[in-house]
């Protein structure tokens, strides 16, 4: 109940001002004994104060039924509620100011209302700070997101440009028969071809980001050991590791780690990260996958030993559309979809990615809900 009546700001009002009532009687009462005894010591001691004790009569035997000492009581009363009903509702007017400027766009709306600690608005001064926060990180969200899809549009403008072009120049020398001969025509084919399959994949990049953030994807889920998954992954990539002069190594501390997940969606993740560590870690000649079982979570490490991410870079290499290098040729994940592709599915497993990047290495961490049969 005491609780209630705290968080009710209503009720504290009501409860406040009750009390401010009882205090100002009794405020009044003590104030008036003061004045007739302040009044009946100045009238009896000093000459020039003895008008008062005629203003004493009149107040007390003149008017009828004491109405004077009501009304000297009345007002006392009333100086003394509107006294502390102005410092009760003080501190709402300074709300209401504060507020008001921040609608007007005086104030920023991260700017904080302060009053005083014990006051009965404490509460909603920071319900309104709260709410103001929140709104101004919306907006600043909102700001990112528009930067973000402004960045989207220019990237895949980019992307899908460069490619096209190379598709569109090479099929019209074919068109207009500009080539030596035969090799020379397969030579222009195969290019085209290679260059309208980047441009597919980056469609379904795109395609695939854009179910995966309106939750359009549904996940077919069943058990999965990620010790054969990522044996199977690391036999696949053999030969693209051998033609990279790099070597791929599993490290597991059980043979059998299960999850429960969508096999070719979190497939997808491994690839990626795999593939990644290919592309930017060639320098240290090797790739290791590990596989541990960390309070109840599955954790798969994928670690490259080459060039290290920075550190300005590294907080930002998941978030939607992000390019670490804006020269387009390193981290950046394609359209910079990529990492951001893996870090949804992840989550939608109810896991967590994250990456660590030192001089020495750089490493992907997974993490993922053990599956446990029952």
């Amino acid at each position: 109940m005491a609780t209630k009546l705290k968080d009710n700001l209503v009720s504290r009002l009501v409860f406040r001002s009750l009390l401010n009532l009882v205090i100002s009687v009794v405020a009044a009462l003590i104030l008036l004994a003061i004045l007739f005894v302040v009044t009946l010591f100045l009238a009896t001691n000093v000459s020039f104060f003895y008008f008062l004790i005629d203003i004493g009569n009149f107040v007390v035997e003149v008017l009828p039924g004491g109405l004077g000492l009501w009304f000297i009581g009345l007002v006392l009363f009333l100086g003394c509620f509107m006294l502390l009903q102005w410092l009760l509702f003080s501190s709402l007017g300074k709300i209401n100011g504060t507020v008001k400027q921040m609608a007007e766009g005086r104030l920023e709306l991260n700017h904080r209302v302060v009053v005083r600690s014990g006051s009965s608005f404490a509460m909603l001064a920071g319900n309104v700070n709260r709410f103001t926060e929140r709104l101004h990180r919306a907006l600043e969200e909102e700001r990112r997101a528009e930067q973000a899809k402004n960045e989207l549009i220019t990237n895949v403008s980019h992307d899908l440009r460069t490619p096209l072009t190379s598709v569109v120049g090479y099929l019209g020398l074919i068109e207009q028969d500009r080539y030596r001969d035969e090799v020379e025509l397969r030579h222009y084919i195969a290019i085209a071809y290679e260059k309208s399959q980047h441009l597919h994949t980056l469609i379904d990049d795109l395609f695939e980001y854009t179910r995966m953030r309106h939750d359009t994807v549904a996940l077919h889920l069943a058990p999965i050991n990620l010790v054969e998954m990522l044996g199977q992954l690391l036999v696949q990539y053999h030969m693209p590791l051998q033609q990279a002069g790099m070597n791929g190594e599993l490290h597991a501390e059980e043979k059998h780690v299960t999850v429960r997940a969508d096999a070719p969606k979190l497939a997808r993740v491994f690839e990626n990260l795999i593939s990644n560590a290919m592309a930017y870690g060639k320098d240290g000649k090797r790739i290791e996958v590990s596989v541990s079982i960390v309070q109840k979570k599955a954790v798969v490490e994928v670690v490259n030993y080459g060039e290290p991410i920075s550190a300005i870079d590294l907080p930002h290499i998941f978030d939607r559309f992000y390019r670490a290098d804006k020269s387009r040729t390193r981290w950046s994940g394609g359209s910079g979809l990529g990492l951001a592709i893996c870090k949804s599915i992840v989550e939608k497993h109810g896991g967590s990615i994250e990456a660590d990047s030192s001089s020495e290495r750089t490493v992907f961490r997974v993490a993922l809900p053990l599956f446990e049969q029952r």
